[in-house]
């Protein structure tokens, strides 16, 4: 099940931008497994899926909400997070909201599938790829920290991964140096 591998590499590696104690949106959360990593290090966590299955699992870290936000209405309607994070998914209309959704001096984290994916296998489908550059243009609002965009193999993939921070974080980035890779 979605979720109950480790934490992703991304996240880990930039999860020290967040404030101490920040609260997190885990966005299709699967079984929690960013949820359970970022509860390790003190944030209060709230994930979001639409499998039943998956929340009930996830539910043990945080506060979790079984819903279709694909299909139904946004469950965090003028809620604001420190950190949003978003691995393994990608509903375009939904990019907006999440961005929206990041705090002033919060942090989005967002890796998932890129084109060319659809030539060493699933997601194959262009609804689920990330085009060139996507991420960027969707996050202009917000300052770049970091960007990918490529192919990793073992297993083979095409990625596509940006750290953003909103407007008021650049007094906590300077407090929050970059960490070795």
């Amino acid at each position: 099940m979605h979720g109950t591998e480790n934490p992703s590499a991304w996240l880990q590696r930039w999860a020290h931008l967040m404030a101490p104690g920040s609260t997190v949106l885990d966005v299709a959360c699967g079984a929690g497994r960013h949820m359970r990593y970022l509860a390790t290090l003190g944030h209060r966590v709230t994930g979001v899926d639409r499998n039943p299955e998956a929340v009930a699992l996830a539910q043990s870290s945080g506060s979790v909400i079984c819903a279709d936000i694909e299909t139904g209405p946004w469950p965090f309607a003028g809620q604001t997070f420190g950190c949003v994070v978003v691995t393994h998914y990608l509903w375009r209309p939904l990019l907006p909201t999440l961005v929206g959704s990041v705090a002033p001096g919060g942090v989005l984290i967002y890796e998932t599938f890129a084109a060319g994916n659809e030539s060493v296998g699933k997601p194959s489908r262009p609804d689920f790829l990330l085009q060139p550059g996507e991420l960027l243009r969707v996050t202009e609002g917000l300052r770049t920290v970091a960007y990918e965009d490529g192919f990793e193999a073992s297993p083979d993939r095409f990625v596509q991964r940006i750290v953003a921070v909103r407007s008021g974080a650049t007094e906590a980035l300077e407090r929050r140096p970059l960490q070795p890779a």
